[in-house]
């Protein structure tokens, strides 16, 4: 019996698989537990269906952080840090401050999750910053820190 899966599960294979499955487990195990259904003609169509629209989200997302990739590229922020002795930074600018400093001067938000930084950034400057926005998608954000 063919069998279309409707959730991981770990014996049997991921969500949106089409397996073959022997009658008495399909009935018995697979159904009852709503981990698949019967294959049919319906069933198939939906399957393609849900397919064409996560494959249209996937690709909205994409072009989406490709569109901010874009827009990071032509801006930059400006942090203040007070200095210690000598001209040297005290402390660090962290991933929160960026985004905070970037919803304030830009008023777009950026996760600070997504903002990945090589170690902190001890030192006046201008820096490159990765912004990991998408799996395929990471745009760089320039970030002056400037004594305060």
């Amino acid at each position: 019996m063919k069998i279309i899966l409707l959730q991981d599960e770990k014996k049997l294979g991921k969500k949106g698989d089409i397996i073959e499955a022997s009658e008495g487990y399909a009935r018995n195990f697979i159904l009852p537990k709503k981990i698949g259904v019967e294959a049919t003609p319906q069933n198939m169509n939906n399957l393609k269906l849900q397919k064409a629209n996560e494959d249209k989200k996937a690709k909205e997302l994409l072009d989406a952080a490709k569109a901010m990739a874009a827009e990071l590229e032509t801006k930059q922020i400006v942090v203040k840090i007070k200095a210690g002795e000598g001209g040297r930074a005290f402390g660090s600018v962290s991933t929160k401050e960026i985004a905070a400093a970037f919803k304030e001067q830009h008023n777009l938000e950026i996760d600070k999750k997504k903002i990945q930084l090589p170690d902190s950034l001890k030192t006046f400057g201008t820096h490159e910053v990765a912004v990991k926005l998408h799996p395929q998608v990471t745009g760089k954000l320039i970030v002056k820190v400037l004594e305060a």
